[in-house]
């Protein structure tokens, strides 16, 4: 898991958490209200609800664009737990969140799981990589 965690809040505007994922190489950033995660905003957050929506990534905000659907781990999980559910919901990133307050505390990528332990990994990206049944009945 990583601690140091990257983060906006609803209020920031949309280019100011593209700025953040330029800047660190990272594709998806938490949303938080205080300390307690309220969503996750991704470059195809951005794309598809900002910017093809014709919003101004100045003055558009991350709350307006954010996903507020996120699935959440808890760092006394099993990393089998955590990796069952990313191949189910084919996500590669979970905030971790603290039990008790909710408030972030790390995020746990497929990345993180692959250097520390190899069972699973595979059948995890398997299941995250294949394309759900809508986008191969668009194929």
């Amino acid at each position: 898991m990583t601690r140091d965690v990257q983060r906006v809040s609803p209020e920031d505007s949309v280019h100011r958490a593209a700025q953040i994922m330029k800047e660190f190489n990272i594709g998806s950033v938490p949303v938080v209200d205080g300390d307690k995660l309220v969503g996750m905003i991704t470059d195809r957050d951005i794309t598809v609800r900002s910017t093809a929506a014709g919003k101004a990534p100045e003055t558009s905000r991350v709350g307006d664009s954010m996903s507020t659907e996120v699935r959440t781990c808890y760092a006394t999980q099993s990393v089998d737990e955590v990796l069952t559910q990313m191949g189910d919901v084919q996500i590669r990133r979970v905030p971790v969140v603290d039990q008790q307050s909710h408030s972030l505390v790390g995020i746990v990528s497929l990345g993180d799981m692959a250097t520390k332990q190899t069972t699973g990994i595979g059948q995890a990206l398997q299941e995250i990589s294949s394309p759900t049944d809508a986008a191969a009945k668009a194929q």
